[in-house]
Formats: C-alpha cells, sequence, structure tokens
C-alpha cells in the first residue's frame, strides 16, 4: 500500500476523520492551484472547472470538520500530514496552458478513482467499526464523484485538443 505511514489497523476515528479533512484540503489545494496555473479565458474553460473542485473539495472538508468538532470538539490532530500526499489531489504536473475543458475533467476523474482506491485498500486493513463505517462512506462518495466527473465528461465535445484560437502561439519567455 502506497500510504504505509498510515497504521489503518489501529486507525481510530477522530484520526480517520483528521485524515479524511486533510484529504480533502490538499485536493481542494491542487485545484487552487491548477485553476490560477491554467489561467481563466472564458465561462467554462478548465479553470472554471477547476474553481468548481475548489468549491466541492471544500464542502467536503467542511463537512467533514463538522462532523470532527461534534464528535470530538477542539481534540488537537494527531496524524502527519506528510502520510496523505497525493490520496486525493491530481497529480502536480496535470495542468498546463490552455487545456480543454475535457482535459480538466479527465484529470478530476482520475483523482476520483485515485481516492476510491485509497479507500477500498484501507477498508483491507481497518478494524475499528466507526473507521471502517467512515471509510465506505466516503468510498461510496468517491464513486459517486466519478460518476459526476464522468457525467460532465460525457456531455463535453469529443475532442481533446487543446483549447485556443488558431491565431494563438505560445510564445517563449525571454
Amino acid at each position: 500500500m502506497p500510504f504505509a505511514a498510515i497504521d489503518f489497523a489501529r486507525l481510530n476515528l477522530q484520526d480517520a476523520l483528521d485524515y479524511a479533512i486533510l484529504i480533502e484540503e490538499e485536493a481542494r489545494q491542487r485545484y487552487a492551484d491548477f485553476s490560477e496555473l491554467v489561467g481563466k479565458r472564458y465561462e467554462g474553460d478548465a479553470a472554471t472547472f477547476f474553481d468548481s473542485m475548489v468549491v466541492n473539495e471544500q464542502k467536503h472538508r467542511d463537512d467533514l470538520a463538522q462532523r470532527r468538532r461534534a464528535l470530538f470538539a477542539d481534540a488537537p490532530s494527531r496524524v502527519d500530514a506528510d502520510a496523505i500526499v497525493d490520496v486525493e489531489a491530481p497529480e502536480t504536473n496535470q495542468p498546463r496552458n490552455y487545456m480543454s475543458t475535457r482535459q480538466a475533467l479527465e484529470i478530476a476523474l482520475a483523482a476520483e478513482r485515485k481516492a476510491y482506491d485509497f479507500f477500498d485498500e484501507a477498508l483491507l486493513h481497518v478494524k475499528d467499526g466507526a473507521v471502517r463505517q467512515l471509510f465506505l462512506e466516503l468510498r461510496t462518495e468517491e464513486m459517486a464523484h466519478q460518476r459526476l466527473v464522468a457525467d460532465l465528461l460525457a456531455r463535453v465535445p469529443g475532442d481533446d485538443e487543446p483549447d485556443r484560437a488558431v491565431d494563438e502561439v505560445d510564445t517563449p519567455k525571454l
């Protein structure tokens, strides 16, 4: 398992929620970075989609944080943020200038699949019933997210060409 730093067999609910919050926060930040990097050109472009993912990931993070507060108040986190690198966040080398909306959706779909795989693999090692229930719920959510992104992908034009006009040219910066 690529997340060997997490001992899933000994994970308790507070720590599992803390990891889940960190996973959502990392994904939110990555999508924000992608939006800024790609740049907004018009409504419905790749940056617009990445911005919508920022909102979605923030909502998931906030929902998990509210749940954690309800159960554990302000108990300090005991988890290592470095243990969850790239669980749901898209790979850092994915965005590029003139990325099409279709390409942005494909990046998000791969990230949602990666998150599903994480929870699916973790469930093989989880012993605590409450953690197991949380991870089953999160895995199910990731599957639902995959369906939503796949539905959006089905409605986007089929080409995978860069999103740019014929007269636009990348000019090297000197």
